[in-house]
């Protein structure tokens, strides 16, 4: 994978198609209009299904069991998790070795 992100294909099927199945720690930071950070979310889940349109659909684990969450069809922030022991900040809820990860900016509209 390149490291310049903004160099990347939107939708990559092939690591797209590789990550079904997988467990992905997905990153959301919410900003303001100026760029200040509003919020952050972190949660993990299983890959269900990828589509190039629809997104990658996760079935989420720990609190949030039994939830679905939507990503974006854009799989250029998608990078293999380093093993270990990763804590989520909001839940303390620690995930041992996910596949991937993956993060996500929001930047709110003026």
């Amino acid at each position: 994978m390149s490291d310049d992100i903004d160099s990347r294909a939107v939708w990559d099927d092939v690591l797209a198609q590789g990550v079904l199945g997988k467990v992905i720690l997905v990153g959301l930071t919410y900003l303001s209009v100026d760029g200040k950070v509003i919020e952050q979310q972190q949660f993990y889940g299983s890959v269900l299904s990828v589509h190039p349109r629809k997104g990658i659909l996760l079935s989420l684990g720990g609190q949030r069991a039994g939830e679905q969450y939507n990503l974006p069809p854009d799989t250029r922030s998608i990078e293999i998790a380093s093993p270990g022991e990763y804590r989520l900040r909001a839940t303390d809820e620690v995930v041992v070795d996910p596949d991937y990860m993956i993060t996500f900016s929001v930047s709110k509209q003026a």
